[in-house]
């Protein structure tokens, strides 16, 4: 497996490790439900140094971006991010990311980790014979993800940089706990506000301790995965591998609102306009447990009657909502908002309906 620059530091403070995209991360330090009630109430801190992180720099730059994503990056300008997915020719989901501008004029990709490897053979594969420079950066830059609603008020001493006032999806460059090219944006996969800081490795120790010390006085804890999963599972977000793949379109999976078709020509673009076309045959949906109960991914969504009609996808027990709560692909016409449906686990079907997302 490999590892991060913090990776001794996490068995230091006792957390329960294990593989996760190839990494050795951590999975939990205390329980999930306490972590995921910090993040959600005050500050925590992840490390999520697996995640990727390419460069492509010159005037074919914004062009190679266009042809492989969903988005409209020409929206974009610099300082500003935003969510997006790379497409396969069938309109299948390659990887979910994040295009930053960042403000000196250069774009970045954040990818899954899971998914570097991949996503940079096909990057590779699409891009045009001259015009664009791309660098593969994953393997120097660390990334903690510092999340909460006291997210702001506890990093602003280390930095000249005005967190206080970012806007969500904004980023900016700067110096940080010392650190010089740091860049640190309004970004999180927990929907509990708070930054990502991306930074060169040999700066990890100091800035790991810099943000420790400054959360001595805001109770921060450091977070693992798992209650990273419930977090952003309550705010309806994507998981790759889980509720997105190579084999779903954005369309279905509720992205219709970064799939812009009328953006010009892209990779998949024929597939999604012909899907829209034809009709949207199963959707990715919220569902609520009724009943006691966790859905797991694969468990089968069946309607009134006991008939198949989906799976799920995601599911857990929400902290904050104390139940059951999951995502799944539903046959379009069960997966009206309000529907009743049932959830297959183990040998009993489960009481479930259909709700809007987020869940919180």
């Amino acid at each position: 497996m490999k590892t991060t620059p913090f990776t001794d530091i996490h068995k230091k403070m006792g957390a329960k490790m294990a593989n996760f995209a190839g990494y050795h991360m951590p999975i939990s330090y205390t329980s999930i439900k306490n972590e995921h009630l910090c993040v959600r109430n005050n500050v925590g801190i992840f490390d999520v140094s697996h995640m990727g992180e390419f460069i492509l720099r010159g005037p074919e730059a914004l062009n190679t971006i266009q042809r492989i994503s969903s988005n409209d990056a020409s929206k974009l300008s610099p300082g500003k991010v935003q969510y997006s997915t790379i497409l396969n020719a069938n309109g299948g989901i390659v990887d979910d990311m994040l295009v930053y501008y960042l403000p000196d004029g250069a774009y970045m990709l954040v990818v899954n980790g899971a998914n570097i490897a991949k996503d940079w053979q096909y990057l590779q594969s699409q891009l045009p014979k001259s015009g664009v420079a791309c660098f593969n950066i994953s393997e120097k830059t660390s990334l903690l993800a510092v999340q909460g609603p006291n997210a702001a008020k506890m990093l602003q001493p280390l930095t000249d940089m005005d967190l206080q006032n970012m806007v969500y999806y904004t980023c900016d460059k700067g110096v940080f706990a010392g650190a010089e090219k740091v860049l640190v944006s309004a970004t999180g996969y927990t929907g509990a506000g708070g930054f990502e800081i991306y930074f060169y490795n040999e700066f990890a120790p100091i800035i790991w301790e810099a943000i420790m010390e400054a959360g001595k006085a805001y109770n921060l804890q450091p977070i693992g995965l798992a209650a990273r999963d419930t977090l952003r599972l309550e705010k309806g977000f994507c998981l790759y591998g889980n509720d997105i793949d190579d084999t779903t379109t954005p369309l279905e999976a509720g992205l219709g609102w970064i799939t812009k078709l009328k953006k010009g020509d892209f990779i998949g673009k024929d597939k999604l306009l012909a899907q829209k076309k034809a009709g949207i045959k199963r959707r990715l949906r919220g569902i609520e447990l009724l009943d006691k109960g966790i859905a797991r991914k694969d468990y089968p969504i069946l309607n009134q009657e006991g008939t198949i009609i989906g799976k799920i996808t995601s599911g857990t027990q929400s902290p904050c909502l104390q139940k059951g709560i999951a995502l799944g692909y539903i046959d379009s016409e069960y997966a009206k908002i309000g529907e009743e449906i049932q959830i297959q686990i183990r040998k009993k079907q489960v009481r479930a309906k259909v709700v809007k997302l987020p869940f919180l």
